[in-house]
């Protein structure tokens, strides 16, 4: 398995480790492979912040959320975004049709059979996951025109016997991070790094797990 993936099944997290990432698009082409993606749609993107910027010099040697911390410009920062299949699921609570579950070995999942393309977890969610390929407009405008919804399985199936999500396996840099809470926070502290989001993001995507990354 690759560096990044620590543990692998019931009660694994997905994280990125943002100073890790190099924006080389390995994890999407990773993921599109393995799955069959067409080549128009994604289930995970690297979302650039502060893009051609460089960093203040006074922040030159510290990570990006530490920067941000202290007010200083942290420079050009890339993001893996995807369906972090999260504690406190916010698509989870606003799906109407539950169509979106949290099943018991932590995995997010999507019954394509009860999703009516309302997008209300497109909303809900802080990152962008959910995906509605489908979709004419991107945005629907009356209950069934979304289309049906498409996220990140965080390779569940893989999981299951063994293997780690196949961006986190293919990932040249360690950037997607996979393993309990507190194997992540583990392998963070030792790198150094600290988390990207904020506090509340921290809760959404952990619940009382976030604790264990202060």
């Amino acid at each position: 398995m690759g560096q990044g993936v620590m543990s692998t099944g019931e009660g694994t997290r997905i994280f990125p480790d943002v100073e890790a990432c190099i924006d080389c698009g390995g994890c999407v082409v990773a993921c599109k492979r393995t799955w069959d993606i067409p080549k128009d749609e994604q289930r995970i993107s690297i979302s650039t912040m502060f893009e051609g910027q460089e960093a203040d010099p006074m922040s030159l040697n510290t990570d990006s959320p530490e920067a941000l911390d202290k007010g200083s410009m942290p420079g050009e920062t890339s993001i893996p975004m995807q369906c972090y299949h999260c504690e406190d699921a916010p698509c989870v609570s606003v799906c109407p049709t539950d169509a979106l579950q949290k099943n018991d070995d932590g995995f997010v999942q999507v019954s394509e059979d009860l999703c009516v393309g309302c997008q209300y977890c497109l909303s809900a969610c802080p990152f962008g996951a959910p995906q509605f390929p489908d979709s004419d407009e991107g945005t629907a405008s009356l209950v069934g025109t979304g289309g049906i919804m498409d996220k990140c399985t965080m390779c569940e199936e893989r999981q299951t016997v063994g293997k780690g999500p196949a961006c986190a396996e293919e990932c040249a840099t360690d950037a997607i991070l996979v393993g309990t809470s507190q194997q992540i926070a583990s392998e963070m502290e030792a790198r150094e790094t600290e988390p990207f989001f904020n506090d509340t993001a921290m809760e959404v995507i952990f619940g009382d797990d976030a604790e264990v990354f202060q």
